[in-house]
């Protein structure tokens, strides 16, 4: 089953359809379609790269040493990966359970640049118990599923063909069309 399948609400109606995750479309909603493996790609690749990243930061530091720029240079270096990396890893962790707002994202796209480690350690630790963002997209969906079946429960009949001033109820004329009023 493709993901433009997976997002049809189960009972058919033209409902609320789930978002997609990065790497996991709408699999995340009923656990299907290779929902552990990618997980575990996700895991695995979030870790490797984070690795990776290590490794350039540390041969662009022995570049500072070579380079003979002094003490103070590297380890401001030092702590500013560390401290944006800290701060990446934060606002990451907390993008998964709230959404966050659009003009603090952009002011930190800097910070998230330089702590680009954080944010693949928050997203590996994230994928070992779920789909990172899960959580938070599953109430936003039931919130959303609940709001769609109590607005669709509540209509009878046809609106237009009520008389102006009588009150909505939901008991069929004699007729079996339209509403009556109850006294």
């Amino acid at each position: 089953m493709s993901d433009e399948q997976s997002d049809i609400p189960a009972n058919g109606s033209k409902g609320p359809r789930p978002e997609p995750i990065r790497f996991f479309g709408t699999t995340w909603l009923n656990h299907d379609d290779g929902y552990r493996a990618r997980r575990v790609a996700v895991s695995a690749g979030s870790l490797a790269t984070a690795a990776v990243a290590c490794v350039v930061l540390r041969m662009a530091y022995q570049g500072l040493q070579i380079a003979a720029v002094g003490g103070l240079v590297s380890l401001m270096i030092v702590v500013m990966f560390a401290a944006c990396s800290a701060l990446a890893f934060g606002h990451t962790w907390g993008a998964f359970t709230k959404r966050p707002d659009p003009d603090r994202q952009a002011s930190l796209r800097g910070l998230m640049a330089i702590g680009f480690v954080g944010s693949l350690l928050a997203y590996f630790f994230r994928s070992l118990t779920e789909a990172p963002g899960e959580k938070l997209h599953r109430e936003e969906y039931e919130k959303a599923r609940t709001q769609h079946a109590r607005r669709t429960s509540r209509r009878t009949g046809n609106p237009s063909r009520r008389r102006r001033g009588q009150p909505r109820t939901s008991q069929p004329d004699q007729t079996g069309h339209g509403n009556r009023t109850v006294s």
